[in-house]
């Protein structure tokens, strides 16, 4: 199997040409590899790739003003594929899709990516635009 672990090019271009509407959302769903898959082929867990990825590219998220808005631990794949599973569950909120742009193309967080493109074995990353919450569903 071959996951998303990264953008395209053209996604990436898609993502910065959408109008600025404010704090953006980025919904993420990680799956990792058991062991790490570095280029170098230096040993690690899937799982001490991605706190390393973590630990590395925090500073640079926080500095454009990235938050964590929202985690959670995954439990049951009620609808949809029974085979997808994630190991980790968050909303990340930048405070512009500018922002955002911003981390990606920062030279320390290029060097920490290394760290998620090991771990991870298939992720989504989805932009929302946050909304006021309702007391219902559709509004």
């Amino acid at each position: 199997m071959t996951g998303y672990i990264d953008p395209t090019r053209e996604k990436f271009g898609e993502f910065r040409g959408l109008a600025e509407e404010g704090p953006i959302h980025m919904l993420n769903l990680v799956r990792l590899r058991d062991a790490a898959a570095y280029p170098d082929a230096r040993k690690a867990t899937g799982a001490e790739a991605y706190a390393a990825y973590g630990r590395e590219s925090g500073p640079v998220f926080r500095r454009v003003g990235g938050r964590i808005a929202w985690v959670g631990d995954f439990r049951l794949m009620l609808i949809g594929p029974q085979e997808e599973s994630w190991d980790h569950c968050f909303i990340a909120e930048y405070p512009s899709g500018a922002a955002f742009v911003e981390m990606v193309k920062d030279p320390e967080y290029q060097k920490a990516v290394v760290h998620r493109q090991a771990a991870v074995l298939d992720s989504r990353l989805i932009r929302l635009a946050p909304k006021k919450v309702g007391a219902g569903f559709g509004e």
